[in-house]
């Protein structure tokens, strides 16, 4: 018996008659098994591999065979723009059953909600914060809303994994379970990831069901075109994107903010159909680029990572990546985009504005061609998310108060967050009741006054979300919000001394009329002049292996990609700056300015680490980045072989700690020794750090 013959005969008829499908596709025959079996499950495919369906198709079949009353499903996923597009999908599936499916997000208006809460769907995409959003609302009674949940989807899971969100997802998923009175299945979609048995394990954790990766061989794909190119400046770029081709859809990807602003605006003064896409955008903003995803033709969609997950941009003709991602699964998400329509094969073409960048790019190229895909791995000690939950949970009980002695029976058994959060958790909720963060009273635990004097201005909105986001002005042009920019982004535009205050955004010029700082509105109209815009960010930390992989590109090693001539002698010249350097080795070199730079390509934690634990030697330190430690000249390799000490915690680790707290929400509400274990444990890297430490050290001779 095949997966189709297992589904439900409406779906079946669907699938033949309505959607014309010859047979199902290999994910989507494999997993009808097992989750129509109520089997826990990750399923894996590469983008567009029909991981909707493939979950959809079977958890129908349940709802219908089994009568399940709603709401029964919920199906999450990280971004309301993916939620959008998953909408009409899930609607179509769900009615082949007499179902119904609704959406719920930040962008959902209070009467698509009151239908919600009055008269429940039988499945409701929405994301972790919206649930928890209604879970602590005074508005929404989860006790009536949330008793028939069965099952769970969530897509782009590894997305989740790798950061705060996915540890809040579980504990919302324990709280659900209790409401439920049963155990959900849990079904995560993903691309490709390194290790699918560990975050299956992650995500089912507390789950005493059966699981199962499902990963079946998929469909034969022809070799991708991938070329590489050096082009030297963004506007350099913007020249090469509106002149290749014509006629085309064609995805531009850049990692930053700023610099998918700088590029739309270039290459609307080309005249080139440009739309925009990434995070800071309003509504309406996003919904006219969604739009435009499936509707538009011979136009450049630029986009943040935004566009790596799995919305659906129609049939794309071309990926072009600018600069380079910063990790490998990144890539197979992105170039995942092409290649859908008959006839047509995955590409991309990297377009590199620098030599740093040529050289990630390269090295990028390198570790895919390996056939290296980064494991998807939680952040350590979530302390701080188990103090979230902890505030959660007193606001979600708020009418009978949460037993102090049963608190943790919402969060799982064992505890959701792991053995080394479950060995702190009486000593911090004892640290929030003295604080004054919590109270307790009658063995019961309450909101303390510190807790609604921190939190309950904005009706303890800042507790919905496991992350820190800057502070926004909404940017408007009349009543309609264009998009949201950080203070500094303001304040620089009042700064530039040419011009009038001005900014880019939606890839246009706006001139500033009015800023109410006390309302948080930035009212504009649009501007014929030159314009720019910052947002907040940094270095972003990249993997020990690709800046390995970046040293072997240095050594001499071309990714098996296409290289434009520009490519092969920007890379030639790259070479002659650093030679000598090699995989598996490091490389302290002299330099020109009277510094020293110490070649470790371990990635920025490592390098951050390393620096710290060279305590004789921490004058001498000036700057660290993913691939070196910039020091004094006068320092030599036997220098750096006497300083390094990895046994003994150094007081320097602990000051870096402390410079980096701020940027983890709610670390200020813990004891100042578990937020120092909490920001050590994200900052450590130890594998990376004993692998430098035990490879040999080569000089070379100074360089301009």
């Amino acid at each position: 018996m095949t997966g189709f013959d297992r589904l439900h005969p409406s779906i079946q008829h669907h699938i033949i008659n309505t959607m014309g499908w010859p047979a199902l596709r290999p994910l989507q025959d494999t997993a009808v098994e097992p989750l129509v079996a109520g089997h826990h499950a990750l399923l894996l495919a590469p983008t567009a591999g029909g991981k909707t369906e493939a979950a959809s198709f079977p958890i129908v079949s349940r709802m219908a065979t089994e009568r399940w009353a709603p709401l029964s499903v919920l199906y999450l996923a990280p971004l309301r723009a993916l939620l959008n597009n998953l909408l009409p999908r899930v609607e179509r599936y769900t009615a082949f059953t007499g179902h119904r499916a609704a959406l719920w997000h930040g962008d959902t208006t209070p009467g698509e909600r009151a239908r919600i809460m009055s008269d429940p769907p039988d499945v409701l995409l929405t994301t972790p914060e919206s649930l928890e959003a209604m879970l602590i609302s005074r508005r929404v009674n989860e006790r009536w809303l949330f008793p028939n949940l069965r099952t769970v989807i969530i897509d782009e899971v590894h997305a989740f994994a790798v950061a705060d969100r996915g540890w809040h997802l579980l504990g919302v998923l324990e709280r659900l379970s209790r409401l439920a009175d049963r155990e959900l299945q849990r079904i995560g979609l993903s691309a490709t990831v390194g290790n699918p048995d560990e975050l299956l394990h992650w995500l089912t954790t507390t789950c005493t069901g059966p699981k199962a990766v499902i990963n079946p061989p998929a469909d034969t794909i022809a070799e991708p075109e991938v070329t590489l190119d050096h082009v030297g400046s963004l506007d350099n770029a913007a020249t090469i994107i509106s002149r290749l081709h014509p006629g085309e859809k064609r995805l531009v990807f850049v990692d930053s903010r700023r610099r998918v602003e700088e590029l739309a605006s270039a290459l609307r003064s080309r005249e080139i159909a440009t739309f925009v896409s990434h995070g800071s955008l309003g509504r309406d903003e996003r919904r006219r680029a969604e739009t435009a995803f499936a509707e538009a033709q011979d136009c450049v969609i630029v986009a943040t990572s935004t566009l790596e997950l799995g919305i659906d941009v129609g049939d794309l003709d071309r990926v072009i990546q600018v600069d380079s991602p910063p990790s490998v699964a990144g890539f197979l998400q992105r170039i995942g985009r092409t290649g859908r329509r008959a006839g047509s094969s995955r590409n991309a073409l990297f377009l590199a504005t620098g030599q740093d960048a040529l050289l990630q790019s390269a090295g990028l190229l390198h570790l895919w061609a390996s056939g290296y895909v980064e494991p998807a791995e939680p952040p350590p000690l979530p302390l701080h998310i188990l103090t979230q939950q902890l505030f959660a949970l007193v606001l979600q009980e708020a009418d009978d108060g949460l037993d102090a002695t049963r608190w943790a029976d919402w969060l799982g058994t064992p505890l959701v967050f792991g053995d080394d959060v479950a060995a702190h958790a009486a000593e911090m909720v004892e640290h929030l009741v003295e604080g004054g963060w919590l109270a307790r009273d009658g063995g019961l635990l309450w909101m303390g006054p510190r807790g609604e004097t921190t939190f309950g201005r904005r009706h303890f909105l800042e507790l919905t979300s496991a992350f820190t986001a800057d502070p926004v002005l909404s940017v408007r042009q009349g009543r309609a919000e264009i998009g949201q920019l950080p203070d500094i982004a303001i304040q620089t535009a009042f700064q530039q001394k040419h011009g009038p205050p001005s900014v880019l955004l939606a890839g246009r010029a706006w001139l500033i009329r009015n800023v109410d700082w006390r309302r948080r509105v930035v009212q504009v109209e649009p501007y014929d002049g030159a314009a720019s815009v910052r947002f907040s960010g940094g270095t972003v930390p990249l993997r020990y292996e690709l800046c390995q992989a970046m040293a072997a590109v240095f050594s001499g090693e071309d990714p098996p990609v296409q290289l434009t001539r520009r490519a092969i002698d920007a890379l030639a010249e790259l070479r002659t700056e650093l030679p000598g350097a090699r995989p598996g080795r490091t490389l302290l070199q002299r330099r020109g300015d009277n510094t020293g730079r110490w070649w470790t390509f371990a990635g920025l934690r490592a390098n951050l680490e390393l620096a710290a634990r060279l305590a004789p030697l921490r004058d001498h330190v000036t700057q660290r980045d993913n691939l070196a430690i910039t020091l004094a000249a006068s320092v030599d390799r036997n220098d750096l072989t006497r300083a390094l000490d990895l046994d003994t915690p150094q007081p320097e680790l602990l000051e870096l700690a402390e410079q980096t707290m701020g940027s983890i929400k709610l670390l200020d509400c813990l004891p100042d020794h578990l937020a120092r274990a909490v920001t050590l444990a994200r900052l450590s890297d130890d594998r990376s750090v004993a692998a430098i430490a035990s490879a040999p050290i080569d000089g070379s001779s100074a360089a301009g």
